[in-house]
């Protein structure tokens, strides 16, 4: 339901009276009864001492309850209020408001907490609904003696609060009454407050309107200093902007022209005849239109049929997009992103071309790159498939197929990390490689690359082992990245090592730094391919590696990777001693611990 600003004022008003009126009466509630009843109370007690006094000087026994009775009720006509005398142990001796016959029915009040505290501190006091007469009274008590000076009982002086009601139901009436004339108040100033606020508002509105449909000339003339003012002066000051706002608007069409000008990216815009409106000078270049196609039909200016065929799938689906393919002495590719422009019922196009030439050349470049360092992939789904197999003749050994089972777990997660290790040469090169520093043991590390070549290195009877120095410090560095190091170098060698070969992987310490390497005893490489060997796709014998499934680039991950690790590689071969690949990284600076001993 939409509030109209009259109403909106009156619930405004009347939250804020009905606010202040609930919290002025609950003050004056509280004050009334805490002022009258402080002022009742000190009555009480000069009443009860009085009765105290008599009580102490009254030569009546006290077994005999008919005396006490009487001199209770003589006490109630002259203090005014109800008087009820109280022995020690509680029991009741007199009531100026009960009959002596139902004295002794009356129930034992030494657990009120008047009497109570009377009995323990001399005075006391409290308020509370007479079970008697029904009834909200004040107590006052006090003891009195005996005339041998003992505590006999306490004399107890009640009055009711009445006063105090009619005093707070008074008031509430005089609060409800000051509401009603408050609120009656709040309706007509709400009402003749809404009445001004809507003229006003009018008025602005209206002015709004003409300036919408183009009358700069109007104005509010509203005068005072209150909001509705101020926007009345702010509409002013706009319809006197506006003239300077087109022109504004003007320099900036200027200046987007400019740009259009100064895009690499061609720009072409037709209206629902599909005539030229506008295009920028890349587009002219391009296309080699001329710079009078302004005004004319696309056609005429462009002789390409799958432009205008992509054009066409534009006007009808809304947007389309392609690649066209321009011949001549220097071919380009052309992609074309193409939109119908509906505004007010005129239809039209714009379209954005862009040459993506070179884009499509380096994108061959990463096709042939991810192809052939797709041959990273083979390794751990070969150990996969190797676990897998010794795996269903183990079924029967619990503890062997738990380790095989382990394998292949490690070398799927593996095999994730290495479809993700096909975009990171690049972000290597790119400097974009981030570096996951942990603390690792390099025998773990080993364990785990021969665990991974184990297999097939046996099958080609060749002896995969480790020798590690003792003792050797921890790293701090990026374990994958170490584990895809070794096992590139590892499989390499296994890879390319003859039958009866050996490959042993080694670490030391030489000084600050670990040294790690991976020896073998195979054919060798000759001295004049080493300075290329890092080299992307480079083979020392292309038709071998082929055949053995090499693309070349494994070394060149390898040295990427060990220089992202702050570390350095080198090679030393001779032709029929083998190979021996040493990568070089900095020890931890945690210490070293975990030493291992020569295996």
């Amino acid at each position: 339901m939409r509030l109209g600003v009259r109403l909106k004022l009156f619930l405004a008003s009347f939250a804020v009276i009905a606010i202040s009126v609930t919290i002025g009466d609950a003050y004056l509630t509280h004050a009334i009864d805490r002022y009258l009843t402080n002022d009742i109370e000190q009555d009480l007690f000069v009443r009860a001492k009085l009765v105290a006094l008599e009580a102490s000087n009254a030569p009546i026994p006290e077994g005999d309850l008919e005396a006490w009775d009487h001199l209770a009720d003589r006490f109630g006509s002259v203090a005014d209020g109800r008087v009820t005398l109280v022995a020690s142990d509680g029991r009741v001796l007199g009531d100026s408001e009960v009959d002596a016959a139902k004295i002794s029915t009356l129930e034992n009040h030494a657990t009120r907490e008047e009497v109570a505290t009377a009995l323990a501190n001399g005075h006391g006091r409290s308020t509370r609904l007479s079970a008697t007469v029904r009834e909200r009274m004040m107590y006052a008590a006090v003891p009195f003696f005996a005339r041998d000076g003992r505590e006999a009982g306490v004399a107890r002086v009640a009055k009711p609060l009445r006063m105090v009601d009619e005093a707070i139901g008074a008031v509430h009436r005089i609060v409800l009454f000051a509401f009603v004339i408050a609120l009656a108040l709040a309706v007509f100033l709400s009402s003749a407050a809404a009445q001004r606020m809507s003229a006003v508002v009018r008025s602005l509105t209206e002015t709004a309107r003409r300036m919408k449909s183009g009358d700069l000339d109007v104005r509010t003339h509203i005068s005072g200093s209150d909001e509705l003012a101020e926007l009345g002066h702010a509409l002013d000051q706009l319809a006197g902007s506006l003239e300077n706002t087109l022109a504004e608007l003007r320099t900036e069409r200027d200046l987007q022209r400019r740009i259009l000008e100064g895009m690499h990216e061609g720009v072409l815009v037709l209206d629902a005849e599909a005539r030229v409106v506008t295009m920028n000078h890349a587009l002219r270049e391009m296309l080699l239109l001329p710079a009078d196609a302004v005004g004319k039909m696309l056609l005429e200016v462009v002789r390409h049929a799958e432009l205008h065929m992509l054009l066409e799938m534009a006007r009808a689906d809304g947007q389309s997009s392609g690649e066209l393919e321009l011949p001549g002495i220097k071919p380009r590719r052309l992609l074309v992103g193409a939109t119908a422009l509906h505004d007010e019922g005129d239809e039209g196009m714009i379209a954005v071309i862009v040459d993506v030439t070179d884009l499509r050349r380096l994108e061959s470049l990463r096709r042939d790159f991810v192809a052939n360092v797709s041959h990273e992939l083979r390794t751990p789904v070969a150990a996969v498939r190797s676990a897998a197999e010794t795996l269903r003749g183990a079924v029967s050994d619990p503890n062997a197929a738990v380790r095989f089972i382990d394998m292949i777990e490690r070398n799927a997660q593996r095999l994730q990390s290495l479809i993700e290790d096909l975009l990171e040469l690049s972000r290597i090169e790119s400097k974009e490689f981030r570096i996951k520093r942990e603390r690792i043991d390099i025998t773990s590390v080993f364990h785990i690359v021969v665990g991974l070549f184990r297999e097939r290195a046996e099958r080609k009877q060749i002896r995969l082992e480790m020798r590690i120095a003792n003792p050797v410090p921890a790293l701090e560095t990026d374990q994958r990245a170490l584990e895809q190091i070794l096992s590139n170098l590892v499989e390499n060698a296994v890879k390319y090592c003859p039958a009866g070969s050996s490959v042993t992987l080694c670490a030391e310490t030489k000084g600050e730094m670990v040294r790690i390497a991976v020896e073998d005893t195979g054919p060798g490489i000759s001295e004049k391919h080493l300075p290329r060997l890092f080299e992307r796709f480079y083979r020392v014998d292309a038709s071998r590696s082929r055949e053995l499934g090499g693309t070349g680039l494994g070394l060149s991950i390898v040295k990427h990777l060990t220089e992202a690790l702050g570390g350095k590689i080198s090679v030393e071969s001779q032709i029929g001693k083998g190979s021996t690949f040493t990568v070089q990284l900095r020890a931890s600076n945690w210490g070293a611990q975990n030493h291992v001993a020569v295996r």
